[in-house]
């Protein structure tokens, strides 16, 4: 089962978009996705938001809009592309001419400082960029874009590796400079899992036992997890409790559920167990982060 969904729930956009669960390493030690999609706005809209623990790139693949940002009012158009931090108040917005963008929230611990040294190297909230020949085009920033989407929406096993590689490339057009993250090498042991992961991805709103997916699987309780860690960085219940917190961001975002409901939902018991869980992935109570976003 994907992360993925078609979301309606804005009577303003027809959006298609991915929220994403990194892992523990990924937030402590790598860039790391939060959310990457399309909207084509259907109708005159205005979002405003502020301290969210994020940096927004989007770009305006047609249509045109504003940005307000820093006390600043930018007028945006086809071709625009657009780098921000959302700790800080900003708002955007489209009327008669109505856009559509392509978009990533990311983060990770490196973030701050290399967004400091974006802004001293004279790095602006709006630009626009060119291809190898000089010619202005999105193409370097839509084709990373699309490449995150593909794989916030994929199995790869080391897929928060790969998703820090395409924010560095990311950055990398943003600043102007390049940089190459180390190849990570294949563990041999994805094959053997594969029906193990896919079970999982289907079955993660269930009530998952390691025991009864040993037995499952014909295969020792203990080699099960060791190979699994293995492979795939986390144990199979953390595994399981990301795809679930995931579930959950996308009811607290797009529905009126309450923490009980949303709990019995994604399979994480009472809402009490479940704001515990998620404060403690996210960082935030569940009822904050429906306010932020």
């Amino acid at each position: 089962m994907k992360d993925k969904e078609l979301f309606s729930a804005s009577p303003s956009v027809r959006s298609n978009r991915i929220l994403y669960t990194p892992s523990a390493f990924a937030r402590a030690s790598l860039l790391y996705l939060q959310e990457v999609g399309t909207l084509q706005a259907v109708r005159p809209h205005t979002n405003r938001r502020s301290n969210l623990h994020s940096y927004l790139c989007f770009v305006v693949l047609s249509g045109a809009g504003k940005l307000v940002y820093e006390g600043q009012q930018y007028e945006l158009r086809a071709g625009d592309c657009v780098f921000i931090e959302c700790q800080r108040m900003y708002s955007h917005s489209t009327e008669e001419n109505l856009w559509e963008l392509m978009w990533c929230h990311f983060n990770g611990p490196s973030l701050p400082a290399i967004y400091e040294k974006y802004r001293k190297r004279g790095g602006r909230p709006v630009f626009r960029t060119t291809d190898s020949a000089g010619m202005e085009s999105l193409e370097p920033v839509t084709g990373i874009l699309s490449e995150l989407f593909s794989l916030a929406g994929s199995s790869d096993y080391i897929r928060d590796m790969r998703i820090n590689e395409k924010l560095s490339a990311l950055l990398s057009v943003l600043m102007d400079h390049s940089w190459h993250p180390e190849e990570q090498r294949l563990s041999r042991k994805r094959m053997e899992l594969y029906q193990v992961k896919e079970y999982l991805d289907s079955h993660f709103l269930d009530k998952i036992v390691l025991e009864d997916l040993a037995r499952l699987f014909f295969v020792d309780k203990f080699y099960l997890s060791r190979i699994f860690k293995e492979a795939y960085g986390v144990t199979i219940m953390t595994y399981v409790e990301q795809k679930r917190i995931t579930k959950a961001k996308s009811l607290l975002r797009f529905t009126d559920m309450t923490m009980d409901e949303i709990a019995g939902q994604v399979g994480m018991g009472n809402g009490n167990y479940f704001s515990r869980r998620f404060k403690k992935i996210e960082g935030m109570s569940p009822g904050h982060y429906r306010k932020l976003w």
